[in-house]
């Protein structure tokens, strides 16, 4: 009788608790847990190359802004106005040239609408042919870009949180001579906008790359500086935001690229913000929400070389609550308690 009492007392506890559990993660914290430098921007990366669409309409937008701004991103970076074929908006300088998709969405009014309820600040991104540059043709692509900036500013200027320019052509030590087109692009979309902040996000020719995977030689720290030095010499006064990504060279190398890139950007008047790629490299498929403990060491090392911002790629994907990827959302959670930030998602 005792017994058949206990195990009802039991089962009667066990239900009113809820099988909640009665420890926190803080309590398991190690001792030399790292601080890390918190994130404060994303790309959004709706024309994509290489990660899968959601199919988000409005409302899972929305409610992604706010899952942003809840976590503390106050800036948001169209990654392109679009890839090839593939377009943001109805972008007329484009449609009349090139042999595009209409869209069935102005994502980039969505987007800025979206900006200026959280008030947030948003960098439009170029349109990125996905062949002239690649074919050496760089007048053509400098051409598209400036009359895309007319249009785009014409069009969308008026919006507060309109606050900069992204140059998207993402380039390596390889593909140096990119340089013509951030310039020109740059100084153009500065001229129109009055001023406007632009930013660039170039990779680092390391280990993780595609190429050096496939063969090529990766550069060492010290070909890096030489090298991204010219580089930047042609870019001073043109670009104001430096974003290297980081996530093409291994953790253990991390901190002398990082230094050496805050070091460039300080020689060259810009600031030097990192580009967290919240993606995982090292996994056999491409591409997966990363661990966070590799995500927290990266913003270690990012904060002792004093970067001055930090981007991520990107929030929705790989970050955010909303994601259909189901680590993202507990990356969010690790993220929010390590910064104590409240988490108004994690009944979700």
């Amino acid at each position: 009788m005792n017994r058949i009492l206990s195990m009802v007392l039991l089962v009667a506890v066990t239900a009113s608790c809820g099988n909640r559990c009665e420890f926190t993660n803080d309590q398991f914290k190690t001792a030399g847990c790292p601080t890390g430098m918190p994130i404060n921007a994303t790309f959004l990366d709706e024309i994509s190359w290489d990660i899968p669409h959601q199919n988000w309409g409005v409302e899972e937008w929305d409610a992604d802004f706010r899952a942003m701004r809840d976590m503390g991103i106050n800036t948001v970076v169209l990654i392109r106005a679009g890839l090839g074929k593939w377009i943001a908006a109805p972008f007329d300088s484009i449609l009349a040239t090139e042999d595009v998709y209409y869209p069935p969405v102005d994502l980039v009014e969505m987007f800025l609408c979206l900006a200026d309820k959280y008030e947030m600040a948003f960098y439009f991104g170029m349109y990125d042919s996905g062949k002239y540059w690649h074919e050496g043709d760089y007048l053509k692509e400098i051409d598209l870009n400036i009359k895309l900036i007319d249009e785009v500013w014409a069009k969308y200027g008026h919006h507060k949180s309109f606050q900069g320019w992204y140059l998207s052509q993402e380039v390596s030590r390889r593909t140096k001579n990119m340089t013509k087109i951030y310039a020109e692009v740059g100084k153009h979309a500065k001229e129109v906008s009055g001023n406007l902040p632009t930013m660039v996000s170039p990779y680092i020719h390391g280990v993780k790359t595609d190429q050096v995977m496939w063969g090529d030689k990766a550069t060492t720290v010290s070909e890096h500086e030489f090298e991204w030095n010219e580089i930047l010499s042609n870019l001073q006064g043109v670009v104001d935001i430096l974003a290297f990504q980081d996530g093409q060279v291994d953790y253990h190398e991390l901190y002398d690229y990082l230094v050496v890139n805050k070091k460039l950007a300080d020689k060259y008047g810009m600031k030097c913000w990192t580009n967290f790629e919240s993606f995982d490299r090292d996994m056999p498929i491409r591409f997966l929400p990363i661990k966070w403990e590799k995500l927290l060491l990266k913003m270690e090392m990012a904060r002792k070389a004093g970067m001055e911002g930090a981007i991520t790629f990107e929030f929705s994907h790989f970050m955010s609550p909303n994601s259909e990827y189901q680590q993202a959302g507990h990356l969010y959670d690790r993220y929010c308690e390590h910064f104590g930030i409240e988490n108004k998602w994690k009944n979700r």
